[in-house]
């Protein structure tokens, strides 16, 4: 699933997109793409081998995510910083928004931050990461090009001591038009564990990216958690890849569709 990039290294670009001129109607989104440290931030008072745990990024994700772009010709918007200097899928008021405990793991560097050094992480991560999916949302549909956003994510098979059964999850909220299809899908595979809002909901605050890009703006969303010791490999990594491909590429939106009058406010 990769290691932590070593703290010495120069910062890449915050976000990284890739097959902006895609043909597909998906543009998928990988938040917790990285668990890179910009150099001036030190190891944020972790032990190295913290920074290739879940708290700093979501391993195996960015593979999968990468090869369903290849596959389906789609736009890949993913963020190159790790979560643990700002995390990109919530609100700027949200309290985890930059958090000084990461899962039961304290963040020493995290604690304590003036207003001023906030507001650089913002500037740093949150502000490009959000502004290329906008940028890259708005051209599409700019030109009349069906649109539809899928962020890709993966979580741990323990949370807190409890075990977690679901080998894959799909979050949505009350527009199931994108999630219902996948969800019908994933449970004709004999033997899957599929959680509909499980490991995580709405209600737990990890909806923000989509909420903010997709239903905003009226369109087709949804989030897709992969249970990482699933993705654990190269091999494991295409075959999720394939499976959610192929499933993407037959989706028909469910006619569950929100009232013409439903709207939702970006923050």
């Amino acid at each position: 699933m990769g290691t932590a990039q070593p703290a010495v290294q120069e910062a890449p670009a915050p976000v990284r997109i890739s097959r902006r001129a895609g043909s597909s109607p998906y543009v998928l989104v990988c938040d917790h793409a990285s668990n890179f440290i910009p150099g001036q931030f030190g190891t944020l008072g972790l032990a190295q081998a913290e920074l290739t745990r879940h708290i700093a990024w979501d391993p195996g994700a960015l593979p999968v995510a990468r090869l369903m772009a290849q596959a389906l010709d789609a736009t890949l918007v993913e963020s190159c910083i790790s979560r643990l200097i700002i995390d990109c899928n919530r609100p700027l008021d949200a309290p985890d928004l930059i958090s000084p405990v990461s899962e039961t793991t304290a963040v020493p560097g995290n604690a304590g931050l003036s207003e001023a050094a906030r507001q650089e992480r913002i500037a740093l991560s949150w502000q490009p990461f959000h502004g290329a999916i906008d940028e890259v949302v708005a051209q599409r549909l700019a030109e009349g090009r069906e649109t539809r956003l899928v962020s890709v994510h993966s979580f741990t098979r323990v949370y807190r001591s409890i075990e977690r059964p679901w080998h894959i999850g799909v979050i949505h909220d009350e527009d199931a038009r994108l999630a219902a299809p996948i969800i019908s899908a994933l449970g004709g595979v004999v033997g899957l564990e599929v959680g509909v809002n499980q490991p995580y909901s709405p209600a737990d605050r990890v909806y923000y990216t989509l909420e903010r890009h997709g239903r905003a703006r009226g369109l087709a969303c949804a989030m897709i958690e992969i249970r990482n010791d699933e993705i654990a490999d190269e091999a494991s990594q295409h075959k999720w890849a394939e499976l959610l491909s192929m499933i993407l590429a037959g989706v028909k939106l469910s006619p569950d569709a929100l009232p013409a009058t439903t709207t939702r406010q970006a923050r």
